[in-house]
């Protein structure tokens, strides 16, 4: 534990009895305790905080390559319907105003 043998650790806590009596030894050590449960709760919230940032930004880069492919094929069926359907839509209309020519100049 942090590089501390047991004689070490039995000094050190000789140095603190002497030092701050046993009475405030509980206080002290309960304090400490809850300082290393806040810090423990900190850091869990930090990773929390990276792990949903994580997150996010995967679901960004889902989001944006889905628009993207999306985007991708809306492209190639507009492409598809000026480059082939709309010259046929043309043709028809031209037809259909060359056959209804006659009709209308009769009203």
């Amino acid at each position: 534990m942090f590089g501390i043998g047991g004689g070490e650790l039995i000094f050190i806590i000789f140095i603190a009895l002497m030092l701050f009596g046993s009475d405030k030894i509980p206080e002290i050590a309960r304090t400490l305790g809850k300082i290393m449960a806040q810090l423990k709760n900190a850091t869990n919230d930090i990773k929390s905080e990276i792990q949903k940032s994580a997150d996010v930004q995967e679901i960004n880069s889902s989001v944006k390559e889905l628009t993207s492919t999306f985007t991708d094929e809306v492209d190639k069926v507009k492409s598809n319907v000026s480059e082939n359907i709309l010259p046929e839509i043309n043709k028809a209309a031209e037809d259909l105003e060359s056959m209804s020519g006659p009709i209308k100049r009769q009203f």
